[in-house]
């Protein structure tokens, strides 16, 4: 096989099947030829001074990194006053879900604003102030948050009953500290007796066929993909997995490069509405 021929078979990306989204709206400008064209033209250069092959996962890994790059670029120069009004909207189309109100355990994350995530205060605020309280309108919440303990893609979801639970860590994000109040260790999630319903999950980019562009630390995909190993041994149904997310991080599908190990998720919540993508969301949202 000729080295050309070579390169073009590498630039394939191994992706898995996808269920086609039920919600269609008109794709948002893609990165994919441009993207493509470097990378071969990266892939060719490395092989001419290395003369080692360049795996596909190399490419992927490559693509990755720089879509990560042109996304943030464009989270940065988003206007403050359309982020301000996204925020409100997702988190008030999220609150007044049928599938939000009926849940009883729920893993949400902390946003951070310097990441540039979508807000989730008002969602953690309302889930807070009704867990000790009956209300008909809703079903009163058990809420797991995020702890990032090592730099080896290992996170836990504790859980915490206020808003006065979380700590700053040394980045100067929010999560729960290990021990309440009392002294007590906090309830692990992966330990708890009960099954979570949903996920609330942050992303950096992601397409309408449920691909998902973290930050490159993993700690999402290797949490999800414990979670529903346990989920499967003990039976469980499996939750769903629901991202928050602005219009401009919404990609053209395909466009998301994906790896055996990264997870799907189930539905996005953008500021227009509920995009449900698998079954097992067109089946509650």
């Amino acid at each position: 096989m000729t080295k050309m021929g070579l390169l073009q078979r590498l630039a394939v990306r191994m992706t898995p099947p996808f269920i086609t989204p039920t919600a269609a709206s008109p794709p948002l400008p893609s990165f994919t030829h441009s993207l493509r064209r470097n990378l071969r033209s990266s892939a060719a250069a490395a092989m001419s001074a290395t003369n080692t092959p360049v795996t596909p996962l190399d490419l992927i890994f490559k693509e990755k990194k720089s879509l990560r790059a042109k996304v943030k670029k464009q989270l940065r120069s988003m206007d403050p006053n359309l982020r301000s009004q996204q925020d409100v909207a997702i988190q008030n189309i999220v609150l007044d879900s049928p599938w939000f109100k009926s849940c009883k355990r729920l893993c949400a994350y902390i946003s951070c604003p310097a990441l540039r995530e979508v807000d989730t205060s008002k969602i953690l605020s309302a889930i807070l102030n009704n867990s000790g309280q009956d209300d008909d309108a809703q079903v009163r919440k058990k809420l797991y948050v995020p702890r990032v303990e090592d730099k080896n893609s290992y996170m836990r979801m504790l859980n915490i009953s206020r808003m006065d639970d979380l700590i700053a860590n040394s980045m100067d994000i929010l999560e729960p500290s290990p021990f309440d109040a009392d002294g007590n260790e906090r309830e692990n999630v992966m330990f708890a007796n009960e099954p979570v319903d949903l996920f609330i999950l942050p992303g950096l980019a992601f397409d309408k066929s449920g691909r998902r562009l973290g930050r490159g630390g993993g700690y999402y995909d290797t949490f999800l993909a414990k979670y529903q190993e346990l989920a499967n041994d003990r039976k469980w149904k499996k939750p769903l997995f629901v991202a928050l997310s602005y219009s401009t991080q919404i990609l053209e599908d395909g466009v998301v490069p994906m790896t055996p190990n990264d997870v799907p998720i189930d539905a996005l919540v953008l500021s227009s509405g509920v995009i449900p993508i698998t079954p097992a969301a067109n089946e509650i949202i």
